[in-house]
This record gives structure tokens, sequence and C-alpha cells, in this order.
């Protein structure tokens, strides 16, 4: 050991500084037998975070189901999911948060949210195809929610747009929950031949180590830590946890590694993302059961005087960690020249499982690659669980404390302007849908984004989805609809649902009633997951989404977000949302529940707070995905579009819209009108059938145990219910398509 290593040793009080607990300082002291300095209680700040090692949650992300026959990597073993997809190829997919650094800077922290997922696909080998976005702000009427949106909205579109792929979907939710805390969940999918792929590990003691891409700056340092605490009335002091990211240097980035995949000169390659050159390093070399030695002095940085810490807790953007075959070097320089990127030599892989940070000819930190990963000897924790007050108070909840209002008019209205309801194209305006040329849903609607796959009659299917109230209201029960909804989605769009990605942003895992959400959640999660067939390839965990002051804990609402993946093997099949023709039959598929629960209707028109989740039964709803498929693919529909936000009358308005037709309908005399039009009962499709199909179509679904009613025919431009008009499609129309640009403007 050398002495330069014991000048700036470190204690107790600085692990606590840290964001260390007091015996995780104790079992550092025991993995290295010593004291650690300042720089390796840095380092394991960084890895034993929440962020990086998911301490927390890893217990319960073990229960997920992680087997299935397209499945090429398990979960955890690679940057992202990799799921086969015929012919060859394979999808790369993946969804991860940028919350904390979104809430204190909504541009930068969106934007570097979009880098960084898309480097998790190149870093594979794959091409990014498609982007879809989750997103989840506060009051809309705030200052303060109207700046986050902006700012988010426009970091994603400028990043994505000049990065060059498409976004091809997403949702945008608001409440005051998320006043403080917005969530910025981003979705990245690529293709890559099978044998296209590279794995992030190290191998070969003596091979060169590169770093790649931008030069390393002080941004982003603890940016990790950062997103493994409470926001705070001080967090705006953390900014420069907050980075900067580049998108034409990362475009840079992408062809340059597109092309060094070919030279068969690469061991191994990882994105350089939470923790910087700390985590990949230490991740490499753990995966490989190998160490290195790092020359931090050799780092190309674009500030003077960088601390080694600094240099090893950078999260600048735009680089990667490349371990490169000996003998190849030349080659490998040669493509990264050709770009006019950093491609510079920072050490080499050694045998052994430590990884020694040198500055200087000095050693500046040693430490065990082992014991700083997930999966390897990082803490693992299993906290207190206690149901919340407000569970109890949720389930007592009966529609019988609702009295019906006399005028549905006024709630449909109500509903329309909505801005969780209303269109989002006053967000989805400032994204590039058509770039690159493969998205098939830019110019009609379907429930969830297609996007072709050239060359091939097949094509993917993607989704995100989650309602955050459900998942409030009852964990347990919102975990399972987040994973249904996405799978109802695909199926309404004619794909087959394969795997999902998940991001799961939660309040402090400290906290008993958020742990409690978070188990319940995940479990719900499981179930659904098992049911539909669709295996977890991977996510992230977000905690800490709540605003500590004054010793008031705020958390947001538990919103453990699906990102769905589905195959459409023959894009025949594809199936739209809208209504087509005048004359044509609309019929309900599933269950029609007297419910209100839970429903956009109950909360914001009548402000009950607390109900209980909306009637979900996984078995039918599994049941009914089953018999949709059996009907497009005997072409006995003409559109099928789910029942799910503002209930059965948005799902007939949104049908209705695209070719400015209307809907007469006759609802059911067994239960409330106002349950029947606004209630968000789950498992139920709205679909419509040509006059020519109504006998096959109804022999088809009595063969099933699926419940069916006839709700009435597609006509002109009116909104008839029950003979009494809603208004005219022309005025519903404007209203949906232009409410939320107003709020915003």
């Amino acid at each position: 050991m050398e002495a330069t290593m014991e000048n700036n040793i470190a204690n107790l009080e600085t692990a606590q500084n840290l964001g260390l607990l007091e015996e995780e300082y104790s079992k550092i002291q025991e993995v290295l037998g010593r004291t650690p300095n300042f720089t390796e209680l840095s380092i394991f700040s960084v890895m034993w975070s929440e962020h990086c090692c998911y301490k927390n949650s890893i217990k319960w992300l073990k229960t997920l189901p992680r087997d299935g026959k397209r499945i090429l990597v398990a979960a955890g073993e690679e940057n992202a999911g990799l799921v086969d997809i015929g012919d060859g190829l394979a999808c790369c997919f993946k969804i991860e948060s940028h919350n904390h650094p979104s809430a204190i800077e909504p541009y930068q922290g969106a934007a570097t949210g979009v880098g960084g997922i898309n480097r998790d696909i190149f870093t594979m080998g794959a091409r990014p195809i498609a982007q879809l976005n989750s997103l989840r702000f506060g009051d809309i009427g705030k200052d303060r929610t109207k700046w986050h949106v902006a700012g988010v909205v426009k970091g994603i579109g400028d990043y994505g747009n000049a990065f060059g792929i498409p976004v091809v979907g997403g949702e945008v939710f608001f409440d005051p929950c998320f006043n403080t805390n917005p969530l910025v969940n981003a979705m990245s999918v690529g293709i890559v031949e099978h044998d296209g792929t590279v794995s992030a590990i190290s191998e070969g003691p003596g091979n060169p180590v590169y770093i790649v891409g931008s030069s390393t700056g002080k941004d982003g340092i603890h940016g990790a830590t950062f997103a493994s605490g409470d926001i705070t009335e001080d967090s705006a002091a953390d900014l420069p946890s907050v980075q900067v990211g580049d998108p034409f240097q990362e475009k840079l980035l992408l062809e340059a590694t597109q092309e060094v995949l070919k030279t068969d000169g690469v061991v191994g390659m990882q994105d350089m993302g939470a923790a910087g050159i700390t985590c990949s390093t230490l991740e490499m070399s753990d995966k490989g059961a190998c160490g290195m030695n790092i020359y931090l002095d050799k780092v190309p940085v674009r500030q003077s005087n960088m601390q080694p810490f600094e240099i090893l807790l950078s999260e600048s953007q735009e680089r990667m960690l490349v371990v490169v075959k000996k003998g190849s070097e030349a080659e490998v320089n040669a493509v990264f020249e050709k770009w006019d990127l950093n491609c510079v030599e920072i050490g080499e892989v050694t045998e052994g499982g430590n990884v020694k940070y040198y500055m200087n000819g000095e050693l500046v930190a040693e430490v065990p690659a082992y014991d700083l990963v997930l999966g390897g000897g990082a803490p693992v924790y299993d906290r207190e669980q206690r149901e919340p007050g407000y569970y109890a108070k949720s389930k007592e909840f009966s529609i019988d404390q609702v009295e019906e209002p006399k005028d549905l008019c006024v709630v449909a209205g109500h509903l329309i302007g909505h801005p969780n309801i209303a269109s989002k194209n006053w967000v989805m305006k400032q994204y590039d849908s058509m770039v690159g040329t493969a998205n098939m849903t830019t110019n009609f609607y379907a429930d969830a984004a297609v996007t072709n796959i050239k060359d091939t009659e097949r094509a993917l299917v993607m989704t995100t989805d989650c309602n955050s109230r459900y998942v409030h209201a009852d964990p347990l029960v919102g975990g399972q609809i987040a994973v249904a909804e996405a799978a109802r989605n695909i199926t309404c769009a004619g794909g087959e649902p394969l795997a999902i990605t998940n991001c799961l942003n939660f309040g402090n895992p400290y906290n008993p009633e958020v742990y409690w959400q978070f188990a319940g959640a995940v479990t719900g999660m499981g179930k659904a997951c098992t049911k539909f067939k669709t295996p977890v390839t991977g996510g992230n965990v977000s905690f800490y989404n709540q605003t500590s002051i004054d010793g008031k804990e705020d958390p947001v609402f538990p919103s453990p977000v699906i990102g769905m993946l589905g195959i459409l093997d023959d894009k025949k099949y594809l199936l739209t949302l809208n209504f087509k023709n005048e004359g044509d039959k609309v019929y309900l598929l599933g269950e029609v529940m007297n419910d209100i629960s839970s429903s956009e209707y109950v909360y914001s028109f009548h402000g009950i707070k607390y109900s209980g989740a909306p009637y979900f039964d996984l078995d039918k709803e599994y049941e009914l995905h089953q018999s949709i498929k059996a009907l497009n693919k005997a072409k006995l529909i003409s559109s099928a579009h789910d029942v799910s936000d503002g209930g059965l009358f948005i799902t007939l308005l949104e049908s209705a819209m695209p070719n400015d037709l209307g809907f007469d309908i006759t609802t059911s005399s067994l239960i409330r009108k106002d349950a029947f039009l606004f209630g968000e009962g789950q498992g139920r499709i709205v679909v419509s059938v040509a006059p020519e199909n109504e006998l096959a179509f109804q022999k088809l679904i009595q063969e099933s145990n699926i419940s069916l009613n006839l709700l009435g025919e597609v006509i002109k431009e009116d909104l008839l219910i029950d003979g009494v008009s809603f208004g005219s499609i022309s005025k519903a129309k404007d209203k949906y398509n232009n409410a939320l640009g107003n709020m915003l403007e």
C-alpha cells in the first residue's frame, strides 16, 4: 500500500456526509481490511447508492419473472434487455428515470435522460430506432409546473430530434403530488443482429482499456448520490449534479461504436452513466472476474486541476469505456479518429478482482470490484412495511356516496378538457416522430406505437403505461393493471406482447408506508407478467421521489411505469382505434360494472381523493386479449380501442374523432349511467364491426366467456347517448385537441 493513499484518510462523519449508513461504513472497513481514504469512500458512496446497487429493492426485483422463450439476455446481465424478434434479429430495449435532475434543471435533466438511455442501447451494438417516454407533472395551473413541462418537453425534443431517433409514443399525467418531483422516464428501443451484440465485460489480462467520446468535466459529480436522496429546500445547490448533454457528440459516438464493432477488436464496452468511470470499470471487471489498473491523469478532461474523485465520479455525458483486444489498438483508434472523438488508453486489464486507480504515478484508490456492484457484495436490505392509513379509508368508498349528476353533458365536457384526458399534441408536436421513416403510426391512431422492421413483413409494437392513481389506491391491484393495460394496448394494435422493462418510481424506502407500496406494486406486476408471459428484461428503480421540508415527507403517487414490447408478425393485421364507416356496429367487450373508483371522473369532477382501485380481474382480462387476437386474425373487427382514462365516453370519442364521425349508443339500465360512461373498470375494449361481419363476430364471441354489449352504431357527426346529444364531433374535437396547449401557453 503506497503511502500516498493514507494522506486523505476518511472517517464515519465523512461517510455519513456522502450518504452512507454507519453499518455500511463498518462493512467498508471490513471489506478493505483498513480505514478507507476519501477517494475510496467516494467510490463506495456512489456504488452503494440506491441508484447503482438497488440495495433496498433488489430483494423484491428478484421475485419478478425473468425467463421466456424469446429472452436472449437475462435481466441484469447487460445494460438493456434483448429479445428475439425473428430472422436473426433482436430487439434491445430499456426504460430509465431522470427524475431528480429534471426537478431542478428540467431541460438538461430530460435531455441527458434521453442521451443516457440511448447509450444503453447502442453500447450493446444495437441501433436505436424509437423512443418513448412517461412524464408526470404537478398542478398544471402552477407556474413551476409549466416551467417543468416546458423544460422537460424541450429537452426531450431537442436531444431526440438532433440525435435523429423518433419519439413514437408515451404518456403525460398531472397531479399536485408531482409539484416538486416530476417524473421523467425515457425508453429507447433498438434493433441488432444476434451476432452483432457486444457485452459490458472486461477480459484478458494485458488488454488495454480505453475511454472514448467526450472529455470529462465536473458536471454530474455525485449524481448517483443526488438521485438517492429526497428533494429538499436546498436541492438547487445540487445543480452541479445535473449533467449537460450534447446530442451531436452522441450521434458521432453512435456511428463510431457501430463501426468499431465490425473490427473484431472490441472485448467489451459499457456506457458511462451513473457514477461515470467508477461504475463502468468496476462493473465490467466484476463481470469478467478480473481487475484493472486505471491511470486517471490520462483521462481527457475539459477542466483543470480536477481531483481524482472528481474524475472518477464525473457523469459527463457521451462517454464509453472500451476494453480492446491487445494488438487491435491502431484499428480501434483509426475508427474514433475518423469520427473526431477522443480515444485514449487509460489503463489495462489485470488478474484478480481489484481495481486500482492511479494519479500521476501514485495509487489513489484500490477497491475489490465484486464488493461494490449489484449482484455482488453490495448491501441488500428488506425495509419495514406499514399499511398507510389512507388505504383503509379508500376501501370504505362506495359509489352510493356520490350523487349522480343531473347533466352528464357537463361531466363529459369536464373530461374532454382535462389535462389528463385531452390530446397531448402540444407535447408530441415538439418531437420529431418521422425521422428514420420507420414509424407506422404517424398519420393514423392505434393504442400502441408501431415501428416497421425494414425488409420484413413484421413490426415492433411498443407502449408505456401506468395509472399512478390506481397504484396509490391499491398497489397490488394497481401494479397488475399497469402490466395489463400495456398488454391490452399492444393487443389492440394487433400485436403480441413479448416482454417488459420497468421504471419503478416511489418515495423514500425508509418510509414504511412507501416500502409497503413498493412491495405491493412489484408483487402485482409479477402476477400480471406471469399471466401474460411477458418476462421482465430489466429497468430502473427510482426511490426518494418526495419532498422533505420542515420534517414533513410528501411522496409522489407510486408509479411503476411499464415499457412493453410486442411483435406484429404480419403488418396486414395492424389494428387501429378509429371508426371507419357510418353504419358500422359498435360493441363493448368485457365486464360492465357499477364502478367509478379512482376514475378521473370521481377524482377531479367530484373531488373525491380516496377510493379503491377500479374493478379488475386478471383472468378475465387475459381471456379478453385472446378474443381480440382471434377476432383480428379472422378480420372481423374494423377497430379496437381499450377503455381506460375517462371511461367509455372518452374511448368512443377518441375512436370517432380521427375520421370526424359520431356515434349513437344506448347505455345499460342495469348500472348507473355515470358509471357506464365514465367509470374506469378494467378489462373492456370497444370494437367496431362492419354489418357484413356481424354474425361471424357474434358467433366467435359466443364461443368465449367474454361479455358482449351492443352499444349502437357509427353515425355522421353527432354524439348521441340514449337519444340525448352530447354535442358535435367538431366541437368536442376542437376542445380535446387544444385544451392542454391553452393551459400551458
